[in-house]
């Protein structure tokens, strides 16, 4: 008995810190960039994908703790980066580029608060851009106009929860199946049986450089796009009735990670190439872990997962605090160890390979880190 009344204290005091952390580190992050388009180090006002994974993290601020100044950080960039017409600023349809879906997400809730039809407009101007964009044969979304015949594992968080909460928001559940197909269709081609990791990327047309001529698919597991990829998974059944025919589908692809990702976690912590921890140059980095860490107990809190796979996120939380946060003089918390960027292709070409992956510039505090680390937090403490 006095086992149990520890574990539970442990708990307890394990999750008080957790939701004490994401105010702290919420209240950092807004310190450091007072509006919101400065975060991820922004230096202009733009719809950027990783200001809507920021912002996301603020409205799940607000709504965990009822204050409003985290929604009003969201609702400022929304108002002054969207005209009365539903005009994005900057943002230009014919690069058919998914990363502009994902700022989306923080629409629905400011324009629920607010009822400003700009909002509702912008929603549309963006599904608009998706009923047009370019696909594989099999129907899954390029990442963009210019990566042709390519799927991104970053382009399932990116597009796919925005699809589906707006087919269920607007009763139009074909964007449900659209979304889930977009799961199905990607799991196909970047699934790999041997680690149960998923590749970054996949060709169909096997013309680049990264792509395996046979498989099409990229040579190496990147933490971070198996990160959106866990998250876009267990956001994305926000959305997913549970009569639909695939959502088991999808649920256990996320028992397949919680089973997998243990395996790669070295003190809490993932690195940059998953699978290669021991080479020189890897090394433990913070958006990956945090976004583990997120996907992990959302998915337990969820049902999910069984609460035994809570333990994953914890861990992921612990070495997050012992190794990656940094606390400054002014007592803001920093979060270390960032890649701030990563892709396949482009020019200068980026050819996938282990080198590649650990020689990308890393920085601190990067949204795609500190979002997820900020949401990870408060599912901890449900």
């Amino acid at each position: 008995m006095k086992n149990i009344f520890l574990i539970l204290f442990i708990l307890n005091s394990l999750f008080s810190f957790s939701q004490k952390t994401s105010v702290r580190f919420a209240e950092s992050e807004m310190k450091r960039f007072p509006e919101a388009w400065q975060s991820d180090h922004g230096k202009r006002l733009y719809f950027g994908y990783s200001q809507g994974v920021e912002c996301s993290a603020m409205l799940k601020m607000w709504k965990a703790t009822g204050e409003k100044k985290y929604f009003d950080y969201v609702e400022n960039w929304c108002d002054t980066i969207i005209n009365d017409n539903g005009d994005i600023h900057l943002y230009k349809v014919e690069t058919y580029n998914i990363d502009y879906i994902n700022p989306g997400k923080v629409l629905f809730d400011v324009y629920e608060q607010t009822g400003k039809e700009k909002y509702k407009k912008a929603m549309d101007l963006l599904v608009r851009q998706m009923k047009n964009h370019p696909r594989t044969t099999e129907g899954a979304f390029w990442h963009k106009l210019i990566y042709q015949h390519q799927i991104w594992l970053d382009g399932l968080y990116m597009g796919a929860p925005f699809l589906a909460q707006y087919g269920a928001a607007f009763n139009e559940p074909e964007w449900i199946d659209t979304a889930v197909n977009q799961f199905l269709i990607c799991a196909k081609h970047t699934y790999d049986e041997k680690t149960g990791l998923y590749y970054h990327a996949w060709d169909e047309s096997r013309n680049q450089k990264w792509a395996d001529k046979e498989t099409g698919k990229s040579p190496n597991f990147w933490g971070r796009s198996i990160g959106w990829w866990y998250m876009a998974l267990v956001d994305v059944l926000d959305f997913v009735p549970e009569t639909h025919p695939d959502r088991s589908k999808l649920i256990d692809m996320i028992k397949g990670l919680a089973t997998t990702i243990p395996k790669y976690q070295k003190d809490g912590l993932w690195y940059q190439v998953m699978d290669q921890q021991q080479r020189d140059g890897n090394y433990a980095e913070a958006s990956v872990t945090s976004m583990f860490m997120y996907a992990t107990a959302k998915a337990v809190n969820k049902g999910y997962l069984p609460k035994k796979e809570l333990k994953t996120a914890e861990n992921a939380y612990k070495g997050l605090m012992k190794h990656l946060m940094v606390t400054n003089q002014d007592n803001t918390l920093t979060l270390t160890k960032c890649c701030a960027v990563s892709g396949l292709g482009g020019n200068p070409y980026r050819d996938g390979s282990f080198e590649y992956y650990v020689n990308e510039r890393i920085r601190d505090n990067d949204a795609k880190a500190t979002g997820p680390f900020i949401m990870g937090c408060l599912e901890l403490n449900r």
